[in-house]
């Protein structure tokens, strides 16, 4: 709560949390499959209850050893919801797609419907017979997931044109596969979405690469037509978005 709350106050315009359910029901923030970095804590979330998660003390940072216990406790998305209503839009990473629903219908109850996205891959035909059914049809913002570097590149690009969805988070081996497309993307009124985050980035792409050199990374992604970037170095980013012409900045959300 801290971290987001930290967020707002400096004016980033995204924050993503990830979520996962207790064992009892209710939906949490947490990224890993166990508790153990963050809380010290060798079980699953699921095994727990709300009340037993939401009374975790979080490790500093991102966790691990090395980092001290601090006074944060482990929040409800409920929780967040309250903080963030009218303040910063949410993208949700929710760890099982079955659990969407659900997260769509806390949105919905308390009023944040609009102010957050809804995420998932769009490989195939049953994915987009499920997104229509269980996202489209709830009137959400969606982000879909499609894979340019993949042997099924045009089809996961045929599906992603039928639905339409206002921003895609694409992901590439080649920097020429974003470029290629961007007439295409442009066309369809789809924006596009990257991580350098260094764990999940795409060909050398990186937080920590762009820290040596944000044009070469940052101004790289935005010259192909990147309008959304996913950073652990806000700070940095939004330095290097104002070292550009005004236009560019424009463009980047």
């Amino acid at each position: 709560m801290l971290s987001i709350e930290r967020a707002i106050s400096a004016g980033y315009g995204v924050v993503e949390i990830d979520i996962r359910r207790s064992s009892d029901g209710e939906l949490v923030l947490l990224h890993d499959d166990t508790l153990k970095r963050m809380a010290g804590l060798d079980k699953q979330p699921e095994a727990l209850t709300r009340q037993q998660l939401c009374s975790l003390h979080l490790r500093d940072r991102d966790g691990g050893e090395g980092n001290p216990m601090t006074a944060e406790t482990l929040p409800s998305l409920k929780e967040v919801f309250d903080l963030t209503r009218d303040r910063v839009f949410l993208h949700l990473d929710v760890k099982y797609r079955d659990l969407i629903p659900e997260v769509i219908v806390c949105a919905h109850a308390m009023g944040v419907d609009q102010q957050v996205d809804f995420w998932a891959n769009l490989k195939t035909k049953e994915d987009l017979a499920w997104i229509r059914a269980n996202v489209s049809s709830q009137a959400v913002p969606f982000i879909a997931k499609t894979r340019l570097e993949a042997p099924d590149a045009d089809s996961q690009l045929d599906l992603l044109l039928q639905l339409n969805p206002f921003l895609c988070e694409i992901y590439f081996d080649r920097l020429e596969q974003v470029a290629e497309r961007r007439v295409l993307f442009k066309q369809a009124g789809i924006a596009l979405w990257v991580n350098t985050l260094d764990a999940v980035s795409c060909a050398g792409f990186t937080d920590s690469a762009a820290l040596q050199d944000p044009q070469a990374v940052w101004g790289r992604l935005i010259d192909a037509g990147i309008s959304a970037i996913q950073t652990d170095e806000p700070a940095a980013l939004r330095a290097h978005l104002d070292n550009r012409r005004p236009s560019a900045r424009g463009r980047l959300s």
